[in-house]
């Protein structure tokens, strides 16, 4: 009995884990090269940086996955690439606000 339900425990588990990454099914980038996201595995001028970003966020923003993928990105600390419409200094800014104590009122 104890064996069938560390077994159903476990099976709940995989089905709960599958359901969380649903959203990476549906989304626009999987038909995408990586590389527009995560840029080359080689040095990146600024200016040939900024414009992959912007083509890969334009995939993002018609993505129906936009806000799960930006909050996984987020919950994961995902440091590298576009995720959810926002870059790695997009994330960092956006963190760091989050962070902020809020101002007392005087």
């Amino acid at each position: 009995m104890r064996e069938r339900n560390e077994m159903m425990d476990r099976i709940a588990e995989l089905v709960a884990a599958r359901a969380e990454d649903a959203w990476e099914r549906g989304a626009r980038c999987r038909t995408e090269d990586p590389v527009l996201f995560f840029g080359p595995n080689r040095f990146e001028p600024k200016r040939e940086r900024l414009a992959r970003e912007a083509r890969a966020k334009a995939v993002c923003a018609g993505c129906p996955a936009l806000e799960a993928c930006r909050e996984h990105a987020i919950a994961e600390g995902e440091l590298y690439g576009v995720w959810g419409g926002l870059g790695e200094a997009d994330r960092r800014t956006l963190v760091a606000r989050e962070q902020r104590p809020m101002p007392r009122s005087a």
